[in-house]
């Protein structure tokens, strides 16, 4: 930044006068041209590096600025494929219930057609038994059926009861076989259709994978570009902490605008937005409920405050002058007067790093200056400062 004795011009010429003395007119050329380029380098130096710290934090705010429209509009296409999650899971549940009940179907059919399969084979074998006894009755003649019973009627008994017999087997052979048909033809239902579930179930999970694995792979998205944006932020912190230790100890000095009339006392805790919106955002204007105030700045800001305090020692508040760093050639265009030492009633202006910083000069002492100001530690309160302006 520019050093304070570069901007001394009487030495410079002093300087240059003993040099002419000792020096060729083409050496004088040479040595006036190297001066003069290297007064103009650390002139234009504290600007450009300026201008370099305001282009970075507002090239990272918009960086971070679309790393947040990014990371909303995943975070929508994440709702999106949660909710298709759960309705996929709402859906698997519900078809395991009814795989689980269908499950419990075919085990009771399985176990009733084991059983009507045993009860067919024990009618199979006592019809065996009664057809045996029955071709056994058989070879009697109806005459020795006659015969060997007492009477006619103990002959129509044996006669109906070898019919009823045969006629209740038959019948429950009948029975037994149409249950084990239809045990059979339900189980064959419930098999199909516990397979369809099952066929149904299994694409249901394979697309609740892919759906957790979009949202594994949106996640890792948001991950990555907030990890940028911390980042970011990390960097702009750093730029503001330079500006921070900037306002302290200015590299190129201080500029002391004299606004004109004469100052009078005023008391610093009358300034009116001392409970007013505060924030540091890089961006123009104040988007932090933070003003502007009447004079066109942001509210608890240095230069918010430091036109304040012209206004209050009774001389005309400068208006929007635009950040600290900016008043100087702000003063100039108006025909302020701009000068490297300072007097009571002077705002004292740093241009160091990227906003600048504006104070307030109450008094003055040898080479120091005590300052009334807010903002100095970038967090928006007032203090007071004893500054040395000689070095």
């Amino acid at each position: 930044m520019v050093k304070r004795d570069i901007f001394d011009r009487t030495k410079v010429k002093q300087k240059l006068q003993k040099m002419k003395s000792k020096i060729s007119f083409g050496q004088r050329i040479i040595v006036f041209v190297l001066v003069a380029v290297f007064a103009a380098g650390f002139v234009a130096t504290p600007f450009a590096s300026a201008d370099n710290i305001s282009s970075e934090i507002s090239r990272l705010q918009q960086e971070n600025a679309e790393y947040d429209e990014k990371v909303a509009a995943l975070e929508n296409q994440a709702v999106g494929y949660e909710d298709a999650i759960e309705k996929l899971a709402a859906k698997i549940a519900a078809l395991q219930g009814k795989i689980d009940e269908n499950t419990r179907q075919q085990e009771r059919l399985k176990r009733e057609i084991a059983e009507a399969e045993k009860e067919l084979q024990k009618q199979k074998d006592l019809l065996g038994v009664n057809i045996r006894t029955m071709y056994l009755e058989g070879d009697i003649s109806t005459l020795e059926m006659l015969a060997s019973s007492k009477n006619l009627s103990d002959f129509v008994d044996k006669e109906q009861y070898r019919n009823s017999v045969q006629d209740k087997i038959k019948v429950t052979l009948e029975k037994i076989q149409a249950l084990r048909l239809k045990l059979k033809s339900q189980k064959d239902a419930v098999d199909l259709l516990l397979n369809e579930q099952v066929a149904q179930q299994s694409q249901l999970n394979s697309s609740r994978q892919k759906q957790n694995s979009m949202l594994a792979y949106n996640q890792a998205q948001r991950n990555e570009f907030n990890r940028k944006t911390e980042k970011n932020q990390q960097r702009i912190e750093e730029l503001i902490a330079a500006q921070r230790r900037a306002n302290f100890s200015p590299d190129g000095g201080y500029y002391f605008l004299r606004f004109p009339g004469s100052a009078r006392e005023f008391n610093p805790a009358n300034y009116p937005y001392a409970n007013a919106g505060f924030g540091m955002s890089p961006g123009p204007g104040c988007v932090d409920n933070d003003g502007p105030d009447r004079w066109g700045y942001c509210t608890r800001q240095c230069v918010s405050f430091a036109a304040w305090a012209v206004e209050a020692s009774g001389r005309e508040a400068p208006m929007y002058y635009g950040n600290a760093r900016d008043w100087v050639s702000a003063a100039y265009a108006r025909g302020i007067p701009v000068y490297r030492t300072p007097r009571p009633g002077d705002v004292a202006i740093s241009t160091s790093g990227y906003w600048g910083h504006a104070m307030y000069v109450q008094s003055v002492s040898g080479d120091n200056f005590y300052s009334l100001e807010y903002n100095g530690g970038l967090n928006g309160l007032p203090s007071h400062q004893t500054r040395t302006w000689n070095y």
